[in-house]
């Protein structure tokens, strides 16, 4: 068949629904909350740097909204209130990046675990890849530890970066083992 070989693409939802937890396709409204959270002087430490310039955050995201090839979301709880950002880019064959993982001060403790086994939810489940690969700053550590808790091994480092993979079967053990926190199938719209 020649569907059968075909790799596989990430692609927008317009809402994942978990949980306790809503990714909604992120749009020039956020732009604000966006770059409340990226330009946090906690919450930037560890990310790429971010003018603080709302007409480039909502232009970007204009631009986001005409691209195919990432996914770019707006973590709510159920109440719709926004919690954080997720992002999932750079397809390699069957390997997905994910980043741009940033949630709030005051989000529910449980929302970290939730939104990572949403990703893997959508990226694994429903888009059928089989693995992702990411970077994790070195001092971040509370996340990359997070991380290689859930099972990502660490593949390689550069001057600022852990680089990270984490396989299919790994993310299925970790979707076992942390099910309390996402025990249904996502739900995509």
């Amino acid at each position: 068949m020649m569907g059968s070989n075909r790799l596989p693409e990430i692609r927008k939802a317009r809402q994942i629904l978990g949980r306790t937890l809503i990714f909604r396709d992120a749009n020039e409204h956020d732009a604000a909350f966006i770059l409340e959270l990226r330009t946090d002087s906690q919450k930037s430490r560890y990310l790429s740097a971010t003018t603080a310039d709302l007409e480039k955050q909502k232009t970007w995201l204009n631009l986001y909204s005409k691209q195919n090839d990432q996914a770019y979301f707006i973590i709510e709880n159920l109440q719709g209130e926004p919690l954080g950002t997720v992002r999932l880019y750079d397809a390699q064959g069957h390997s997905f990046c994910w980043g741009s993982w940033i949630l709030k001060v005051g989000a529910p403790s449980t929302a970290a675990i939730e939104s990572s086994l949403m990703v893997y939810a959508y990226a694994i489940d429903h888009l059928k890849f089989q693995s992702a690969h990411f970077d994790v700053r070195k001092g971040n550590e509370t996340v990359w530890r997070f991380h290689e808790r859930f099972g990502a091994m660490r593949v390689d480092a550069t001057e600022l970066d852990y680089l990270y993979r984490i396989s299919d079967e790994r993310i299925f053990e970790a979707q076992k083992r942390y099910k309390k926190y996402l025990p249904l199938p996502v739900i995509i719209n």
